[in-house]
């Protein structure tokens, strides 16, 4: 049987903790909310994967990582008040509850917005309130907020909630004209009618539907004032954002890179540099940690693989 408060603490060690989300009020929030209770009846076991998993109406729940990284990027502290636009499941809004004083979230599918209020209820998270809507144009009988957190993609920001800021609050949103190619932006209100903005990279998002967003059909509907127009990243430079640096393939720090992977039932290895010898080095270094720590009992080698023998002998004898 699973020990879902177990895979949550691995979670947030692994998928958060270790890929550079370090607030403790964030890590904290993340350990006490039931991710389960978050998804759909039947993928329980999957919810603390670093996975986005489907959710009613077409939408999905954002993977751990993309939460915690939103969260951090808005600087949410005690005592904020926050919006969100995009309830969907209701995990995110669960998690900054635990962090400021009142959390205000809008979903524009009813049937989510109404699944989300029984979870809180049943949590007793009595801090959030939950409204059925066009999130583009905000909560004004809210406002002012100190952080507004959109979890879906508009053409750009909308201007209702970029005025619904207070000066100094911070708007996260993803904004892009391509649906597979997003920026995630964090616009922070400076003045009374200025603005900084700051890019942190390539993201994807489902699209935000609404009167200050995209259409029903995917046209532009009215964005609001114009951020600068974000400039098209290439497949390098997605892949360079993404990547992590390594240590040497003999310290034990590079195996402990892939301690995220320990839990899962099957692990492939990727092709993608076979032949050279820093891929034989790296495959073995990941193997012996895989076996050594986490008791793989099974590994499967290439029968090219010059070390292929050592390794199956290796592994049949622990």
């Amino acid at each position: 049987m699973l020990d879902l408060p177990r895979a949550r603490d691995r979670m947030v060690n692994i998928h958060v903790g270790r890929r550079g989300i370090h607030d403790r009020e964030i890590l904290q929030a993340m350990r006490e909310v039931p991710r389960e209770a978050f998804v759909e009846p039947g993928f329980e076991e999957f919810a603390y994967e670093d996975t986005p998993l489907p959710i009613a109406d077409g939408q999905t729940i954002s993977q751990p990582y993309i939460v915690a990284f939103m969260i951090e990027m808005a600087d949410v502290k005690p005592g904020d008040h926050v919006l969100e636009i995009g309830t969907g499941s209701g995990y995110a809004a669960a998690v900054m509850s635990r962090i400021v004083e009142q959390v205000y979230t809008i979903e524009r599918h009813p049937g989510l917005a109404e699944t989300a209020k029984r979870r809180f209820e049943k949590l007793g998270y009595r801090n959030i309130e939950v409204r059925t809507g066009d999130g583009t144009k905000g909560w004004p009988q809210a406002a002012p907020f100190d952080a507004i957190v959109v979890t879906a993609s508009g053409p750009g920001a909308p201007l209702a909630l970029q005025e619904q800021l207070d000066v100094g609050g911070r708007l996260v949103i993803p904004v892009g004209d391509d649906p597979d190619l997003q920026r995630l932006l964090k616009v922070t209100r400076t003045g009374a009618a200025t603005y900084s903005e700051e890019d942190f990279g390539g993201v994807r998002f489902v699209p935000l539907i609404g009167e200050q967003g995209w259409s029903e059909n995917g046209t532009v509907t009215k964005v609001g004032r114009p951020l600068r127009h974000p400039h098209p990243i290439s497949l390098p430079d997605m892949i360079a954002a993404a990547a992590e640096p390594l240590p040497d393939f003999d310290d034990p720090a590079f195996g402990a890179l892939f301690d995220r992977f320990a839990d899962r039932r099957v692990v492939l290895l990727g092709e993608a540099s076979h032949g050279t010898s820093e891929f034989y080095r790296a495959r073995a270094a990941i193997t012996r940690r895989l076996v050594e720590r986490h008791g793989f009992t099974i590994v499967a080698v290439e029968a090219d693989w010059p070390d292929a023998a050592a390794i199956d002998r290796y592994a049949r004898h622990r």
